[in-house]
């Protein structure tokens, strides 16, 4: 009785066009009056809590970080980089775009924000170079989705968070399955244009290439000073956004100066109303969550799942499915907040690593950004391109394929997230 009521109740609310937010209260309110228990400083209470966590404070440092690497010129010396190293294969523009995405990534740990950047600078020099737009389009929306895999990484902070997970650890535990990820889109590349014949550009010399790397120094340091500074403990996930957002901010206005003083209250603004969205969705998410605990359901879902108990392998399967078939209708941060205090319990019971599972479901909400209807990098990228929605649909399924094989990889062989995860850890 309570699942119907949670799963119509917060359907039934989006499906008025409420903002999830909201109806995620909404679901919370449904399920209080069902078990009897209705108190509005129950709800108000639970909305405060939801908000006040010291680990949420990364996400608008990273939010404000993205903002100024696109607006401050590091994006772009990061794409001339990676143009100079791979530039001259055949296709190299796709496999530039592949390398861009994965080093920006470290930077911004927004899919949108590195999507609309790769879109802006290589979709038109891809389309110059003779290569379909719709497959253009759909590569850079595909790369854009490995960036809340590689840390930092937002989508990793609120999954800590919500269930109780390290956040270092997930960090840690993100960058090879990132990379994975990148090497399934250079596959899915290299078969997409087997059959054209374009001549490639010549191959950068060794003053141009590094020329690019001086260039972009101050840029490419900072994944490296992340991974080191997580990996000895200098700093926690959190103090990383804050050094994350400094560090972009004075390479900027200090070094590229690309980013003029007079348009910082701009790249604030941006940053605090795309964070208030979020910590909004976050604060509201506790509220059915802690009903999900207090009704049990987590409960109910795992006697529905126990056929699939005695099996990881088959459970983490069952696990995934539901999770694309969600992934389809809701965006990233909504579905770690639903599907994460439902899910944990059966991944506990089941003895699977909660830091494992937290890198697939990641993985796999980050292939929901790029699943129709609702994928909010096809949006992003859609605007960017001037492409319509249709056409990079079609040009997006080979590349979504291959993360999906990624990620039957990953659920097939549990050592390949777990074993350079452990290494990363010391």
């Amino acid at each position: 009785m309570t699942i119907a009521v949670f799963t119509f109740s917060l359907l039934g609310a989006m499906a008025l066009g409420m903002p999830i937010a909201f109806a995620l209260i909404i679901c919370g309110i449904a399920l209080m009056s069902t078990i009897n228990m209705f108190d509005s400083q129950i709800v108000a209470q639970n909305i405060i809590n939801g908000a006040d966590s010291f680990p949420l404070m990364a996400i608008p440092f990273f939010m404000l970080a993205g903002e100024i690497m696109n607006k401050g010129g590091l994006a772009k010396r990061i794409v001339n980089v990676a143009l100079v190293a791979v530039g001259h294969f055949r296709g190299g523009l796709g496999y530039v775009t592949i390398l861009a995405a994965c080093i920006l990534s470290s930077l911004s740990g927004s899919a949108a924000a590195d999507a609309a950047a790769l879109a802006a600078l290589l979709v038109p020099m891809m389309v110059a170079a003779g290569h379909k737009k719709i497959y253009a389009a759909g590569l850079v929306a595909a790369g854009g989705v490995i960036g809340p895999v590689i840390p930092p990484s937002i989508g990793f902070v609120i999954f800590g968070v919500a269930a109780g997970v390290s956040i270092s650890k997930l960090f840690l535990a993100g960058i090879f399955p990132g990379m994975m990820l990148g090497a399934g889109l250079c596959v899915a590349w290299w078969w997409v244009v087997r059959k054209e014949n374009l001549v490639p550009p010549p191959r950068a010399s060794f003053r141009e290439v590094a020329e690019a790397v001086i260039d972009g120094f101050w840029a490419l340091m900072l994944p490296a000073i992340i991974i080191i500074g997580l990996r000895f403990g200098i700093f926690t996930p959190t103090e990383a956004g804050v050094v994350v957002a400094v560090y972009s901010l004075f390479v900027a206005t200090c070094v590229y100066r690309e980013l003029k003083w007079s348009q910082l209250y701009a790249v604030f603004v941006t940053s605090a109303l795309t964070t208030s969205v979020v910590m909004f969705l976050v604060a509201a998410a506790l509220v059915s969550s802690w009903l999900i605990t207090v009704s049990e359901i987590s409960a109910q879902v795992v006697d529905l799942l126990r056929p699939f108990m005695g099996n990881k392998t088959l459970l983490m399967f069952a696990i995934m499915v539901v999770v694309v078939i969600v992934g389809t209708a809701l965006d990233m941060t909504p579905t770690i907040l639903i599907l994460t205090p439902i899910l944990m319990p059966i991944v506990k019971a089941a003895g699977i690593d909660p830091v494992y599972f937290g890198v697939m479901f990641i993985i796999n909400n980050s292939i929901g950004l790029i699943t129709p209807p609702v994928g909010i990098v096809l949006n992003v990228v859609c605007g960017v391109s001037r492409i319509s929605m249709e056409d990079i649909i079609k040009g997006v399924w080979p590349f979504m394929i291959a993360q999906l094989i990624v990620l039957f990889l990953l659920v097939l062989f549990p050592a390949l997230v777990t074993v350079p995860a452990k290494w990363l850890a010391g």
